[in-house]
């Protein structure tokens, strides 16, 4: 689907950003324009960061949307440090002792000015003058040089204590940045990877991948810009204005004075940058997610020679970035030109001021000295922030986004009184009672009115036209979704009573789309059983015919297979994934169409197998092929979300309805007839 070129999209974005800026909703029509894409998704569909619709109109609120006060996002990022809050406590104890040993050092100017280099030199003051005087070689008549060396030694020793500390404490934030990232994307992780599926799929994998390296890693970072920097800042601002009060409480007031601009400036921050922030890093989020799906879909996109398409759009994107960036940079440059002139401004103003205290007696050339030293220490942090200021309003968005991440509920919330069940005590039994079903965001029913029993051990085939919901069928007994009205129970108690986790390990599925993982052949096979021998899974794979093509590859059952298994055939990843569910050995069993990439041979070396897989479990087998729905215990019939009919094969082919319909359709098709000929020939004597 063509997009918008940039330009025009730039345009569109900054009016929707005025709106914004001005309080307008922009929760629709403005919407679109603070999106990624001009149609959501650079493929079509709804992009991870674009703003989705829901079938009934209304709006679903994606990641990074809402609109978070500073305190709010300082006390989320504080309760995201779990297991991290002493080291950054002890970091910014060991900083604030550090900062006010390197406050000494300027009032050492002050005494050599006025006390050895000012001629008369004026007596050191107390208590300072004692402690100097104490040090080893110093006389009671102590010459001029002897009092300068003491005051070099002072600030040395002090110096080197004063760097030693901080050197600590920088150390001890970097470490607990490192380790905070490492906790903060494990969270995110684990969160999001118990999503509901539907919400897992808006976010798309290449999204889910830039949320958790660049969003959940820039947390961390903010351990720097939002506590360890601003706390430098106010000790250091502090400890310079009890100076200068000391000093002379007009030039303290003057540095008061600055308070309003930072004030003034942080309110820019919050309300007009930090949203251009956001709008960037969900921008990076589409291009990342654009670009895994291009890839993903490469055989599709040489296939029908959209490589130049893709190109350009990816440079497209890529583009409107830029403008975005840019557009941001000069707000973040107009408040750095604002501190760039402010400071020398300042210190001009308070030079000039300190100079006519001097001439008219009221103030040492030693404290004129002093004072501005203690001014650059006032103004250097807040500087400093204004620098980093970049950094600090990128990670906050990356925080904003991720809160809007966590804040989503998971699949299925935790639930302490939750049954857990056991491979010794569960039968299998499952019962569908009055089932209805609609995808989350639409007010069509898939599924409707669904009623079955299933005993222990039995196999139930499901048939029907593509779209007639079969497979929405499977996915509620694997309780990926619950249904929106009725019940499914296990064994005589409601699925939503179970806990989620006891109940998967008794499942194991085999579906037509199969999913490698990118690693070893034997790793694959035992991805529901790690702990399994290699006897154990060299036996699976016999028993899904696979064992004779793993034997034959370079490495044998160590074969790296690439990512999704791309180095496999369709019908080797389909006996793979076979035999990872024969290893499994589930008490319920699910197959979706798993034979429909085999050819007739292969298919034939697994039926055995795969009634031996079937016995004493509960399973659901969607097929087509006549070879795998006539052994079938039941024979479900759904028909636009409705069960049909029911029934054993001959029960069904005695009778006039969709199945015998279905049945008389496939053997009058050439390419199912070899399924019904090979079953009349094993009938035949």
């Amino acid at each position: 689907m063509p997009s918008t070129p940039s330009r025009i999209r730039f345009g569109r974005y900054r009016q929707a950003v005025r709106d914004r800026n001005r309080g307008r909703d922009v929760s629709h029509a403005a919407d679109s324009d603070l999106s990624t894409s001009a149609s959501g998704s650079p493929h079509g569909g709804l992009g991870a960061a674009g703003s989705a619709s829901d079938g009934d109109g209304k709006s679903n609120r994606k990641a990074g949307n809402r609109q978070r006060g500073f305190w709010e996002l300082l006390i989320a990022f504080w309760g995201l440090l779990v297991g991290h809050r002493g080291s950054v406590l002890f970091a910014l104890a060991t900083l604030t002792v550090s900062i006010l040993l390197r406050l000494a050092p300027p009032y050492a100017t002050k005494l050599a000015i006025d006390s050895v280099l000012t001629v008369p030199p004026r007596p050191l003051p107390e208590p300072v003058g004692s402690v100097l005087l104490s040090f080893p070689g110093m006389s009671a008549e102590p010459t001029p040089m002897s009092i300068l060396i003491a005051i070099a030694v002072a600030v040395v020793v002090l110096t080197l204590i004063g760097t030693a500390v901080g050197l600590l404490s920088r150390w001890t934030a970097t470490r607990a940045v490192n380790r905070a990232q490492v906790t903060i994307r494990r969270r995110v992780y684990e969160h999001v990877i118990q999503l509901p599926l539907q919400r897992v799929h808006d976010l798309k994998s290449g999204g889910v991948s830039s949320l958790i390296r660049e969003d959940a890693g820039g947390i961390g970072e903010l351990i720097f810009s939002m506590l360890y920097n601003p706390w430098r800042a106010i000790v250091q601002f502090i400890g310079s204005l009890v100076i200068l009060m000391l000093v002379d409480w007009k030039l303290m007031l003057g540095g008061l004075l600055l308070l309003p601009l930072v004030w003034a400036t942080h309110r820019t921050w919050i309300n007009r940058i930090r949203p251009l922030f956001r709008d960037i890093r969900k921008q990076r989020q589409s291009i990342d997610a654009g670009a895994t799906e291009t890839f993903g879909g490469i055989r599709v996109v040489r296939t029908f020679a959209r490589w130049r398409n893709e190109s350009s759009r990816f440079v497209r994107e890529g583009d409107f970035l830029v403008r975005q960036q840019l557009h941001t940079w000069w707000w973040t440059r107009t408040i750095e030109l604002i501190w760039e002139v402010i400071i020398p401004l300042s210190s001009t103003v308070l030079l000039l001021y300190g100079g006519h205290q001097i001439i008219n007696g009221q103030l040492t050339l030693g404290e004129l000295m002093m004072f501005l030293v203690y001014l650059t220490m006032l103004l250097d942090p807040l500087a400093t922030l204004a620098g980093s200021a970049v950094s600090f309003q990128t990670n906050l968005a990356a925080l904003d986004r991720v809160l809007d991440v966590l804040r989503q509920p998971r699949e299925f919330s935790d639930n302490p009184d939750a049954i857990r069940l056991s491979r010794a005590t569960t039968r299998g039994a499952i019962e569908l009672r009055g089932v209805r079903f609609a995808y989350p965001g639409s007010e069509s029913e898939v599924l409707r009115g669904i009623d079955l029993d299933v005993a222990p051990g039995e196999t139930i085939a499901l048939v029907g036209r593509s779209g007639a919901g079969k497979t929405t069928l499977t996915n509620l007994i694997a309780r990926f979704y619950d249904p929106t009205a009725g019940s499914i129970l296990v064994d005589g108690i409601d699925l939503r009573d179970v806990d989620v986790q006891s109940f998967r390990r008794l499942l194991g599925i085999v579906e037509q789309d199969v999913f490698l993982f990118d690693g070893s052949i034997a790793e694959n096979i035992t991805y529901a059983r790690p702990q399994a021998t290699r006897d154990e899974c060299i036996t699976a794979a016999r028993a899904a015919a696979a064992h004779e093509f793993i034997v034959d590859l370079p490495l044998g059952y160590d074969t790296r297979i690439g990512e999704r298994g791309f180095k496999l055939s369709g019908g080797q990843r389909q006996r793979i994934a076979i035999a990872r569910a024969i290893l499994a050995d589930p008490k319920i069993l699910i197959l979706d169409e798993a034979t429909s990439n085999l050819d007739s041979h292969s298919e034939r070396l697994i039926q055995q197998s795969l009634g031996e897989l079937l016995h004493g479990r509960t399973a659901f087998v969607i097929a087509h092929r006549l070879s795998t729905i006539r052994g079938a215990d039941k024979i479900v019939v759904i028909e636009d979300g409705e069960i049909a009919q029911v029934g054993t094969h001959d029960e069904l082919l005695a009778h006039a309805g969709s199945y015998r319909e279905m049945i008389r359709l496939q053997t009058a098709d050439g390419t199912l007839l070899t399924a019904t000929e090979e079953m009349l020939a094993e009938d035949s004597p």
